[in-house]
């Protein structure tokens, strides 16, 4: 979607597109955004983490940008600090949706405060409530979109969409959209005339997964990790023994650019100290494979699934 949206919202407000060619992971890219004086610039997470790893964009004049957008995945709060850093602390919006529903469901706004890795509100044109586990409501839980919306889906090639989206929800008529949120609070406690909510986007539901008795998303455990020193970025998927019992966690590691690789016991064993220490003493990193690259879907999403299904015997 985001090719039709750049260039129909830029030509129907009269602004400038700027296109570069090439990788956007380098400090090339950079000095194109200082020098094509770009006022808006739009990310992903994996681009910031990449520059914030290798540094290559410190001493560039990014004065320009009156803000950055982030969507595609679930963001890092030291990396969107990191991020908006560079452009002298310019706020970044977050956006959330999907190709099914036409846009997005939660969003940022430039009049309301936020924290980095935060929303603000319902995106325009729709709404949304949150379920626990048991179909009650709850502050943290799966989103479920309120139709009507210009943009939801009708139908889907070869599939049921009423099974798909609709088919055992909580309440009738209200849309699955499959991601977890967590409502953070119900005012801007500093400017109470703003008025809103504030969310975090925890991920996909089904990467959600149960160690020692606790339910956690992959997400969560990804933020602890990611900021580790001389790790680029991971990937954590719970994996069952085919005799049953517990899910292990498996970590899918890509590591940061360095003279000296660490080996692989070490790695483990500063991942499980970060998590320990960030997250939860009870999670225990079963086992941890380095990798090149992850596995990622054309819009650029984690394929959490695909690394499950390939994960050695010998994990286990």
């Amino acid at each position: 979607m985001m090719g039709p949206w750049l260039i129909y919202a830029s030509l129907i407000n009269k602004a400038t597109i700027a296109l570069y060619d090439g990788v956007p992971t380098g400090r090339d890219f950079g000095v194109f955004v200082q020098n094509a004086k770009v006022s808006m610039l739009g990310v992903v997470p994996t681009l910031v983490r990449a520059w914030k790893n290798t540094e290559c964009m410190h001493g560039l004049d990014w004065h320009a940008i009156r803000a950055f957008s982030s969507t595609g995945e679930c963001s890092n709060p030291e990396e969107m600090l990191y991020l908006m850093s560079l452009a002298g602390y310019k706020p970044v919006i977050e956006y959330c949706g999907g190709t099914e529903i036409g846009g997005g469901y939660v969003t940022g706004t430039r009049i309301q405060p936020a924290a980095p890795s935060t929303f603000t509100t319902p995106a325009l044109g729709l709404d949304f409530l949150l379920f626990d586990d048991d179909g009650n409501p709850s502050d943290n839980g799966e989103v479920f979109i309120v139709p009507p919306s210009l943009g939801l889906s009708t139908s889907l090639l070869n599939t049921d969409h009423s099974e798909v989206y609709f088919a055992g929800t909580p309440r009738p008529n209200l849309r699955r959209h499959g991601d977890a949120i967590e409502r953070l609070g119900n005012k801007f406690e500093d400017e109470p005339w703003l008025t809103g909510m504030k969310y975090r986007v925890h991920g996909r539901v089904d990467d959600t997964m149960n160690l020692s008795g606790i339910k956690v998303s992959s997400a969560e455990i990804e933020e602890v990790l990611n900021v580790v020193d001389g790790i680029q970025e991971t990937a954590a998927v719970a994996v069952s023994s085919e005799d049953g019992g517990p899910s292990q966690l498996v970590i899918y590691t890509v590591l940061a650019a360095s003279e000296s690789e660490p080996t692989k016991q070490e790695i483990h064993a500063t991942l499980q100290v970060a998590l320990s220490e960030h997250l939860n003493p009870l999670f225990r990193i079963h086992d941890v494979v380095i990798v090149d690259t992850l596995p990622r879907t054309a819009s650029n999403k984690v394929m959490r699934r695909l690394l499950r299904q390939h994960c050695p015997a010998s994990f286990l």
